[in-house]
């Protein structure tokens, strides 16, 4: 607790205390305003300057803080408090309250002031905010628990008159709080945005007042030996944590709006899965169902084809558990490449699997290069591709990290120039925004998404469709000139190296 604070005459609003930095943010009077920030550089500290002389105003309101723990709410009131007593303002003893929540009792604290306004710390519950009026602050928001529901509730406040500030480092690229950050940005909300990296800090003369509190020089040398002290204790977080660039680490390689705008909803995806049964049938009657299966669905598909444009194929190998993906492209007339359908399998055998490769590529005009999963069980499909249509024209890839770091950003180029159409599928889409940045490289991690048939996927139609890309670049063989005329005669390429 806190003892009473007197009253007497208010400060300036912009005291000499506070670093030009935090006085911009003070003086802007937005009604939403959103800061990303560095650590360590005290923008809550200035919004508490801000808050006391709000809530101290008879012109100004209730505030509403929000910090996503117990700590963060006890060191903002107590900020506030002393805030008051450098304004030399009345305002009551800092107070604890319980409030009673849904789940637990919550420990809240407040000051009041002789304006009959308060200061209060919520919970990040936002519900908290209903039928509540005046000016909310969320600290840290990209480390609360439901951003988004907390931004909208406070954005009802708006309604009345009332202000939100939003305050935060950033915590991945894909966060509510820097897709906030990129929407302002992009013009499609209109809030003010500020941002404040250790460096603007350090020129608006953060180091010197740490000096001054702390009673020893400055100088230009300290101060650098300092700045490289401080980045060093970050190591690899020191991008996101103290110059306002969100990691990858825990969002996506390719986002959402990269991936639609390549998208068609004229390109399909053919889906097909046998029960276990299906392997213990004699030879004869799987070929004739795959066959009859091949000439029904991707026949018609393949002979619509341009007979005179290239084509390349990606595949990702499953045998159960996961799906083998196949993915041929075709070469526009505008040197782009656009998908001809993406075949997903699911528990088929590895003989039917090798039946369905080989009746796609027979039937790719042009045939230029497919690229093939060769890791485990992979390893088989891979190489018997190899030996019917040469190592000029099949790569058998060992997915590796060297692999990733090389073709990854290619890949994702392809979407930037819009150089690749894929089909507009939620599955498609969400297979693709499966890539990680991991140790600074693109990938795949070990972990599984549900897709729309609440079944487990591995990002195999991203993998499917890198790979395809990959066969792109590659020198390929002599392309045969032909157009499938049946839907069933074999078709007995030139195989060349044999």
């Amino acid at each position: 607790m806190m003892e009473t604070i007197s009253s007497q005459k208010p400060a300036d609003r912009s005291p000499a205390v506070l670093l030009p930095y935090q006085q911009r943010w003070m003086a802007d009077e937005s009604a939403v305003k959103v800061c990303e920030k560095s650590r360590r550089i005290g923008l809550s500290w200035s919004e508490a300057a801000d808050n006391t002389l709000y809530a101290a105003s008879a012109s100004g309101d209730d505030v509403w803080y929000i910090g996503y723990n117990k700590d963060m709410a006890e060191e903002f009131i107590n900020d506030c408090a002393a805030w008051a007593t450098h304004y030399q303002f009345a305002a009551g003893a800092v107070e604890e309250e319980v409030v009673k929540d849904v789940d637990k009792d919550i420990l809240t604290f407040r000051i009041s002031f002789a304006s009959g306004n308060r200061i209060v710390a919520l919970s990040s519950r936002p519900s908290n905010l209903r039928g509540k009026q005046g000016r909310v602050v969320i600290d840290e928001a990209a480390f609360h628990d439901d951003l988004g529901e907390l931004l909208k509730a406070a954005m009802a406040l708006l309604m009345w008159g009332g202000q939100v500030r939003v305050i935060s480092t950033h915590d991945g690229d894909k966060n509510p709080f820097n897709e906030l950050v990129q929407e302002i940005r992009a013009g499609r909300k209109p809030y003010s945005l500020h941002r404040i990296d250790f460096d603007d800090a350090l020129r608006d003369g953060l180091f010197k007042r740490i000096c001054l509190r702390a009673k020893r020089p400055w100088s230009q040398a300290a101060e650098a030996a300092w700045r490289a002290e401080i980045v060093a204790s970050y190591g690899d977080d020191a991008q996101e944590e103290l110059f306002c660039v969100p990691s990858q680490g825990s969002g996506t390689y390719l986002s959402r709006p990269l991936i639609e705008g390549c998208l068609s909803t004229e390109i399909p995806v053919v889906r097909w899965e046998q029960s276990s049964s299906f392997a213990e049938k004699d030879d004869s009657y799987r070929y004739a169902v795959v066959e009859e299966w091949l000439a029904e669905t991707l026949f018609p598909l393949l002979v619509s084809l341009d007979p005179k444009r290239q084509t390349v194929l990606g595949e990702d190998f499953a045998r159960n558990g996961d799906l083998t993906v196949m993915l041929p492209l075709q070469e526009t007339q505008a040197a782009t490449w656009r998908s001809v359908f993406v075949l997903e399998l699911r528990n088929l055998p590895f003989r039917q699997q090798e039946q369905i490769l080989f009746y796609i590529i027979d039937r790719l005009p042009r045939f230029h290069h497919g690229a093939l999963d060769a890791r485990g069980n992979g390893q088989y499909l891979a190489e018997r591709a190899m030996q019917q249509y040469g190592p000029e024209r099949i790569s058998q890839v060992m997915l590796s990290e060297s692999w990733y770091r090389e073709n990854m950003p290619k890949y994702k180029a392809a979407f930037e120039d819009k150089a690749v159409l894929l089909p507009k599928d939620a599955d498609v889409i969400e297979d693709h925004r499966a890539f990680k940045i991991v140790g600074g490289v693109a990938r795949l991690p070990e972990t599984r998404s549900t897709g729309q048939d609440k079944r487990k996927r591995h990002g195999d139609v991203g993998i499917a469709g890198a790979l395809a890309w990959y066969s792109t670049w590659q020198e390929g063989g002599e392309g045969w000139d032909f157009l499938p005329q049946s839907a069933s005669r074999p078709i007995s390429p030139v195989v060349r190296g044999f």
